[in-house]
C-alpha cells in the first residue's frame, strides 16, 4: 500500500473503498496484541495515520521517544 500520511489528517477521496477494504473485519486481541499479525497492525496504523495525521499521533508520546525512534530508523537505513 502506498500511504499518504500527512501532518494533518484527512478524509479519503477516490481511494475510500480501497482503504476501507484494508480495515480488519473485526478487532481481536491475541496474546495482548490487537489483530493477528504485525502486518495487519501496521496496515491499521497506516489507515489511522492517514485519517488523523502525524501531528495528532506525535502528541501521544513524549518528544524524546519520537526522536529516539527516528534515530533508530535512520541508523537501520544506513
Amino acid at each position: 500500500m502506498d500511504w499518504d500520511i500527512r501532518l494533518e489528517g484527512r478524509a479519503w477521496g477516490p481511494q475510500s473503498r480501497q482503504r476501507y477494504d484494508r480495515t480488519p473485519e473485526k478487532l481481536e486481541m491475541i496474546e495482548g496484541k490487537l489483530l493477528w499479525s504485525e502486518k495487519e497492525r501496521i496496515a491499521l496504523l497506516g489507515l489511522l495515520l492517514e485519517n488523523v495525521g502525524l501531528k495528532a499521533a506525535v502528541r501521544l508520546a513524549p518528544a524524546e521517544r519520537w526522536r529516539a525512534a527516528l534515530a533508530a530508523v535512520e541508523h537501520e537505513i544506513r
